[in-house]
């Protein structure tokens, strides 16, 4: 239980985070995408500032809960940070316009299929031991999917696909970012200050976490906030669910049990894409 509060407000708390560096994003210049321009711009926004200390405060929670339960469990409850961030962007934007009724439905069903899906699934914890020759395959397969989405975006103009890629790509890497931090925090709850800071695993976390916030920067300066979101919530579930079984050994129930967990996952996917539809950002955030 603890494991999944704390999920939920890392969710919450991302949510609120990707908001407010929305706003900062959309006032960066055409021509300084995906260059050191783009942090110099950020690092001047409050908005963006103000983002980034809600994303460490849920950073902390996300630790928290990965050292409580397993990365099966806890990742997919971040699906939840999709209606939560389209709620908050709703309730700041320009025309303080209030989520219209197909919002409120998508909420359901990605609440109603979370549930069902992880009360189906039942994930249970694995192991804490990954093989050193585990983390190189995970590492390449990663670090080759995310060039293929960047280099993919780097090919389009501003737009929904480019927003979509670059979502993408910041959502495997969070995955990545999410497994390297369970072993990474399970080291210090274990063996003390020392052996976290001598661990390679905490620093390739901070260099993922890093390259991961800088490409959803990029995703939200290319396109609308309903083009990159939905890629980056499911992506980043979908790939930390894989990353738990394969590297971690996180156990799902299996036969029978996978009807109702596809049911739920039908339920979460459904109100995924059905969220754009709400339109909450038709002026866009307002600015601080």
């Amino acid at each position: 239980m603890l494991a999944a509060l704390f999920g939920l407000l890392t969710a919450i708390g991302n949510a609120t985070g990707t908001v407010l560096q929305r706003i900062a994003a959309r006032r960066v210049p055409a021509g300084d995408a995906f260059s050191p321009r783009l942090v110099r711009h950020l690092l001047r926004s409050p908005a963006w500032l103000g983002g980034i200390a809600v994303i460490v405060v849920a950073a902390v929670c996300q630790a928290l809960a990965l050292v409580l339960g397993s990365l099966a469990l806890v990742q997919p409850i971040l699906v939840t940070e999709l209606p939560f961030t389209l709620l908050i962007a709703s309730a700041l934007s320009q025309s303080r316009r209030r989520l219209p009724t197909v919002g409120w439905v998508a909420t359901a069903l990605i609440a109603c299929g979370l549930g069902l899906g992880l009360a189906a699934a039942a994930p249970a914890e694995g192991h804490n031991q990954v093989t050193l020759t585990d983390w190189a395959l995970a590492l390449a397969a990663t670090g080759g999917a995310m060039a293929a989405c960047v280099l993919s975006a780097l090919t389009r103009g501003r737009g929904m696909a480019r927003a979509a890629l670059f979502g993408t790509a910041s959502a495997i890497g969070y995955a990545l970012t999410a497994a390297l931090m369970k072993t990474a925090a399970g080291t210090l709850a274990q063996r003390g200050v020392g052996a976290f800071l001598t661990d390679w695993h905490t620093y390739a976390c901070v260099a993922a976490g890093a390259w991961s916030l800088f490409l959803l920067a990029n995703a939200m300066e290319s396109g609308p906030l309903v083009a990159s979101q939905p890629s980056l919530t499911l992506g980043e579930a979908l790939v930390s669910l894989a990353l738990g079984i394969l590297l971690y050994g996180d156990q799902v129930r299996t036969g029978w049990w996978l009807v109702p967990a596809g049911v739920g996952a039908v339920l979460v996917t459904w109100g995924v894409f059905l969220l754009p539809r709400a339109e909450v950002e038709s002026r866009g955030p307002a600015g601080p």
